[in-house]
């Protein structure tokens, strides 16, 4: 076999494979006889069907599949053993057909078109100046923090009156109906002002006029509150009575030691002022996965905006279009090519990062980051982590999954880049409130 590359221009080439007859009449020959020896024709006993017929029958076919087993083996050798970087897949070239005879085979050619892997600059250095933006983890967040976990640990006791968020326990009756269902309504949760104002202050044995809707979150929860099916509640037009029974008010834990233990571990903190600082080293930890998120995607964006790549766009579209497994048509691809464009851009650009910075995993370090996220999973469930003999077995196991693995290489990966960008460029550091950062990370006001 004979392979030669026509250069057509820095992106795109030709690669035109000559395939003698040594390549392929032997391994052609051998599948017949095999066809033969299975072959049951009316009128031959098996294995004993003349080679002729064999040949006429299936000739074509097996010649046709050794070519393309031929075929695509040069390419690849050859692609290989002259470090050509291609993008997708060889196409066979569209204006030529194959030369060659199948009803009297000797030489063929096959053309193959190819693309051929950009090369580009990448300009990142201290003169890129990014942003990046931290939860200012302040006094008021951190009073609330402890007010919550004070209540997550507290006790409901009885109250004379209803405040603005206590429990109220009662009774649902329909003006003039049959419907009655005891039923709890929580003041935290109630938005309806109206609703909210004529329950306030309430006390024990009172009778209030409400409204269901006014106190519920949809039809399912309205249904459970009047314990009637939930497809009959949109039929509901009564008035409805609410007589209280019990109010439930939270009181919070003190602030002491034993909320303090029952947190986290005995004796681990001592003092309130401890508990802050704890739970303040918690939430920045919690809010830098978010910070990096936002850091990485704008680095990201801006490499995909601004770094010149040229890319072989009507070979790729045509790949796209011959290599896509469900149906697809030339309108659809140019219609979300902008999207593969981006995104092969940024395949590219994460490639020479890795290349020339040398950023390689190490089989220990996949196994070592799956064995902490075994552990993870293993305190999520209130579990202690087995013996690392045991967990090393573990997280060889998972690994041993080809899609698990990809996927937690490509995280490394993506924390190896993360830290190279980091490293590279000029970060910006900027404290925001937690309502800002949480517009800014997920876009909500």
């Amino acid at each position: 076999m004979n392979v030669v590359e026509e250069k057509i221009d820095a992106l795109n080439a030709v690669l035109r494979i000559k395939i003698s007859p040594e390549d392929y009449a032997a391994k052609v020959e051998s599948t017949l006889n095999d066809y033969r020896k299975q072959a049951n024709l009316p009128g031959f006993r098996p294995g004993k069907t003349p080679i002729s017929l064999i040949k006429k029958k299936y000739g074509k076919a097996v010649l046709a599949e050794e070519l393309n087993k031929a075929v695509s083996q040069s390419l690849q050798d050859f692609i290989t053993k002259n470090n050509i970087n291609v993008l997708g897949n060889p196409l066979p070239k569209e204006d030529e057909e194959v030369v060659g005879d199948f009803d009297n085979p000797a030489e063929f050619e096959f053309a193959y078109e190819i693309a051929i892997s950009p090369e580009f600059d990448l300009n990142l250095s201290k003169k890129n100046k990014f942003d990046y933006l931290k939860v200012d983890v302040d006094k008021e967040m951190l009073d609330k923090e402890v007010e919550n976990l004070a209540r997550r640990y507290g006790k409901l006791v009885p109250a004379d009156s209803v405040g603005d968020r206590d429990m109220i326990l009662g009774e649902f009756t329909e003006v003039g109906g049959e419907i009655k269902n005891n039923s709890t309504i929580s003041m935290e949760f109630v938005e309806d002002k109206a609703a909210k104002k004529s329950l306030s202050g309430a006390k024990i044995g009172d009778v209030i006029n409400l409204d269901p809707r006014k106190v519920s979150k949809g039809d399912s929860d309205m249904a459970a509150m009047l314990g009637v099916p939930a497809e009959e509640v949109g039929n509901i037009k009564s008035k409805f009575d609410f007589k209280i029974t019990e109010i439930k008010r939270m009181e919070p834990h003190a602030i002491d030691q034993e909320l303090f233990d029952k947190l986290f571990g005995e004796g681990n903190i001592k003092s309130e002022t401890e508990l802050r600082d704890k739970i303040k080293s918690d939430l920045e930890n919690m809010f830098s996965n978010d910070s990096d998120r936002l850091f990485n995607q704008r680095v990201v964006d801006e490499l995909v905006e601004n770094t010149k790549v040229d890319l072989p766009e009507d070979f790729l579209k045509r790949w796209i279009l011959a290599s896509s497994k469900e149906e697809i048509t030339l309108d659809q691809i140019e219609a979300e090519f902008d999207s593969y464009r981006k995104s092969l851009k940024w395949q590219l650009i994460q490639n020479k990062i890795i290349k020339e910075n040398g950023l390689n995993v190490e089989p220990q370090e996949a196994v070592e980051y799956t064995k902490a996220l075994l552990a993870n999973q293993y305190a999520q469930y209130g579990m202690p982590a087995p013996e690392d003999n045991v967990l090393n077995d573990q997280a060889r196991n998972v690994l041993s999954n080809q899609e698990e693995a990809n996927r937690i290489y490509d995280n490394l990966y993506m924390n190896k880049i993360l830290s190279f960008f980091k490293e590279t460029v000029k970060l910006n550091e900027k404290a925001l409130s937690y309502e800002k950062f949480v517009e800014e990370a997920y876009g909500t006001k």
